[in-house]
């Protein structure tokens, strides 16, 4: 039986465990690996995950080892796991920008990085990725917050207000644009599918959901109708993005998927009605095998940055002028996404979320890859 320090935290929309490296570093080759390790810690294989602290869904299946960072400019590196249901398996490939907000809350009251007397920014590095964010806390006198009134759509629950900041997406449009094209169209089972597939924030591939016989504006129930498809698109956009070869095994992280479609009334989730006039465009996105209750971080910047594609599948279907604010009508409600351009080149996106502490905690991790080697 292993021993390992972690904290749990709730960030905006998901819940993940985050790992202090000199905590769980030491004990990876014992427990046969990181895979091994976080899989174990989290009873996956099973898909209640009940020998675990895994939440049994794709957004509270997640982890984090956070480190001090040695590069300058930059605070904290931290390697971001998506920790299988089902499988004994770990995704290495992405990032979540939820688990960023609740790691920016995490460097602060660690004491991995120094307080400043007002507001203190939290320079991140996800190392799957190399994309650097910004979180910004509010430190009055220097005091590091433990709860607050911020509440994000798709959750009533509260927390400390984190303002998080995707950085570095200006590039060439062979960066944001992996096919080299506005729009792509993708066959399968003899059907034809548009979309733009971007790189910023994560890979994302956004079909018009027309060509699925979608408004965007489904509850999940319908979406969940149309996950088989939607799981061929992706594997088809990951062959078209450079994200994988023909015969490499399936990956259900990246790229992300999901439709999009014009404004129109619809309920949340909890039966709150969203106006077609309170939102620019509807976005229904997948995470891992089931559609996503509200949407993920990155999912949204890549959003954002497709919708400043001209000709592209977002930017027809959206309300909002190709500059400045954009609000996505998501199945938890609206989220307000801020794009920060420059001389018409995305530069960076800017969201308002909340992060809590949940719980400081010892866990005691199976050595299951002795066991089995015994």
């Amino acid at each position: 039986m292993l021993t390992v320090r972690a904290t749990w935290m709730r960030g905006g929309t998901s819940k993940c465990w985050l790992f202090h490296a000199v905590d769980i570093d030491p004990l990876i080759d014992h427990a046969g690996g990181l895979d091994e390790l976080l899989t174990s810690a989290f009873g996956s294989g099973d898909p209640r995950q009940l020998d675990g602290v895994g939440g049994g869904s794709s957004t509270t299946s997640k982890a984090a080892i956070v480190r001090r960072s040695q590069l300058p400019g930059i605070d904290i590196d931290y390697l971001f796991a998506q920790v299988a249901i089902g499988d004994r398996q770990v995704e290495w490939g992405s990032n979540c920008g939820n688990c960023a907000t609740a790691i920016g809350l995490y460097a602060l009251q660690t004491g991995l990085v120094a307080v400043d007397a007002e507001v203190t920014s939290v320079r991140m590095r996800n190392q799957n990725t190399g994309a650097v964010l910004t979180a910004e806390i509010a430190t009055p006198a220097g005091a590091i917050p433990t709860d607050g009134d911020a509440a994000v759509p798709g959750t009533s629950a509260l927390g400390v207000p984190v303002g998080l900041t995707f950085t570095g997406l200006a590039g060439a449009p062979a960066q944001l644009l992996p096919s080299g094209r506005a729009l792509d169209t993708v066959t399968v089972a003899g059907h034809d599918y548009s979309a733009t597939m971007v790189t910023a924030g994560a890979p994302a591939a956004l079909f018009d959901a027309a060509d699925l016989g979608l408004t965007g504006a489904e509850d999940n129930a319908v979406v969940a109708e149309h996950l088989s498809l939607l799981v061929a698109l992706r594997q088809q956009s990951s062959l078209r993005m450079g994200l994988s070869k023909p015969g490499d095994p399936v990956r259900h992280a990246i790229p992300k998927v999901g439709v999009v479609g014009s404004p129109l009334d619809y309920r949340t989730g909890t039966g709150d009605l969203i106006r077609a006039d309170d939102y620019d465009v509807s976005v229904r996105m997948l995470s891992m095998l089931a559609p996503h209750p509200a949407i993920g971080l990155t999912s949204a910047v890549a959003v954002a940055a497709a919708s400043t594609v001209v000709g592209g599948v977002v930017a027809a279907r959206s309300a909002a002028a190709p500059t400045g604010p954009l609000r996505l009508g998501t199945p938890a409600g609206v989220l307000h996404v801020e794009r920060i351009m420059n001389n018409g080149v995305l530069e960076a996106v800017t969201l308002h979320r909340a992060a809590r502490r949940i719980a400081s905690a010892e866990l005691f991790v199976a050595e299951r890859a002795h066991a089995l080697a015994s």
